[in-house]
C-alpha cells in the first residue's frame, strides 16, 4: 500500500485538531487524541485511486474499550469486524466512479493485535483503558472523475456512537479539513 499518500493529510492535522477540540475538555489535559464520539478519516484520491484511512475510539464502534472476555462481547468485536471489512458499505461513493476495493487492512487490540506502547499499570491508574480500531482501505476506480464525493451517513448508521468525523481530504481539487456529522455528513472533493 502506499503510505506516502497517507503522509500528506498529516500537514492539515494541526488545523483539523483544534478545530475539533474546541468544545472537549480532556481530563488528561492534551490535545483529544482519543475522544469518544470522534473519529478521524484520511482520504486520498491519487489518479484512479482512493485511500481511506479510518481511526475511531473503539468505543464509538463496539461500546466498550476492554478486550472481549464474555461470549457477547467477542460476538459484537466480530460483527463490527465485519461490517469494517465493507467500506464500500460504509462509505457512500458514486457507483458511476466503478470503485473497487483493492486492499484493506483493520487493526486494533480488541482484534487481537498488539496494543500500541501503553503500559497496562499505567492505564489502571488512570482507571481508563483506550483501544482505538483502525482501517485502512485501498480502492481503484474506473472513472475517478466522476467521484466528486464521500457519503459518511451508512458509517453513522453503523456505528451511531459516532457523532462526529473529521475528515482530512485531498483529491484533484486540492486538500481540506471537514468536519462532519449525522445531519452534515458528504464531503465533497
Amino acid at each position: 500500500m502506499r503510505r506516502l499518500l497517507l503522509a500528506l493529510p498529516f500537514a492539515l492535522l494541526p488545523l483539523a485538531v483544534a478545530h475539533a477540540h474546541d468544545d472537549h475538555d480532556h481530563a488528561h489535559g492534551t490535545l483529544a487524541a482519543h475522544e469518544h464520539g470522534v473519529a478521524k478519516l484520511n482520504a486520498v484520491l491519487d489518479g484512479n485511486t482512493l485511500e481511506l484511512e479510518l481511526d475511531s475510539p473503539a468505543m464509538n464502534l463496539v461500546g466498550f474499550e476492554h478486550m472481549a472476555s464474555s461470549e457477547a462481547d467477542k460476538a459484537k468485536v466480530a460483527a463490527v469486524r465485519q461490517q469494517l471489512e465493507q467500506p464500500l458499505k460504509l462509505f457512500g461513493l458514486a457507483a458511476a466512479a466503478g470503485c473497487k476495493e483493492d486492499q484493506q487492512a483493520l487493526e486494533s487490540p480488541l482484534f487481537g493485535d498488539a496494543a500500541k506502547a501503553d503500559d497496562d499499570a499505567d492505564e489502571h491508574e488512570k482507571g481508563h483503558v483506550h483501544s482505538d480500531i483502525n482501517g485502512h482501505y485501498q480502492l481503484t476506480c474506473t472513472a475517478p472523475e466522476k467521484l466528486a464525493q464521500i457519503d459518511l451517513a451508512p458509517f453513522y448508521k453503523a456505528f451511531p456512537a459516532t457523532q462526529k468525523i473529521n475528515v482530512q481530504l485531498i483529491g484533484p481539487n486540492g486538500q481540506k479539513g471537514v468536519e462532519t456529522s449525522p445531519a452534515k455528513a458528504v464531503v465533497a472533493f
